[in-house]
């Protein structure tokens, strides 16, 4: 299933839809503003809150946790001993560890799992400027999961590069 997101959708405050492939409102990302830490709400098209984002506070390096409901997720942040600027590891609460690596701020990058791809992050499928669009590859990966790891490597990274 592949989704179209709008590249505005990183603006902490302002709220953007994602599409699924036929064009229909699949998840509507809500940036709060004027909240202590960046922090992201990914709603169902009813309004439902699927999974919340936000910076881990007092984190040595930048931290950012997804949870869903008051379940801790994930914790993403960029691999420590990486030579690439652009490879971000995220840690599962199972344990399980995805790795998130290639041009993050171009959106041309992969979300993989023991070297399978979950996701693939690609601006080249469309057309329209300033919209990416993100396809989950494996029928049984979490989406809602995927769409919220993408925006955390692409605001990490951003900030990063000083974007904030």
């Amino acid at each position: 299933m592949r989704y179209e997101v709008r590249e505005r959708l990183f603006a902490v405050g302002e709220d953007y839809w994602i599409e699924d492939e036929q064009g229909h409102k699949a998840f509507l990302v809500d940036g709060k503003a004027m909240r202590l830490r960046d922090t992201f709400e990914l709603k169902g098209p009813d309004g439902r809150v699927l999974i919340d984002i936000h910076e881990k506070m007092f984190a040595l390096r930048d931290t950012m946790v997804i949870e869903r409901g008051d379940e801790a997720l994930a914790k993403i942040k960029r691999k420590r001993l990486s030579l690439l600027r652009n490879h971000y590891r995220v840690e599962l609460v199972d344990g399980t560890e995805l790795d998130v690596s290639g041009k993050i701020l171009d959106r041309e990058f992969v979300v993989e799992y023991d070297g399978e791809m979950l996701a693939h992050i690609s601006r080249r499928w469309l057309r329209v400027r300033d919209t990416y669009g993100v396809d989950v590859i494996r029928e049984d990966a979490d989406p809602a999961l995927l769409i919220a790891i993408a925006v955390c490597v692409i605001h990490l990274a951003e900030k990063e590069r000083g974007d904030d």
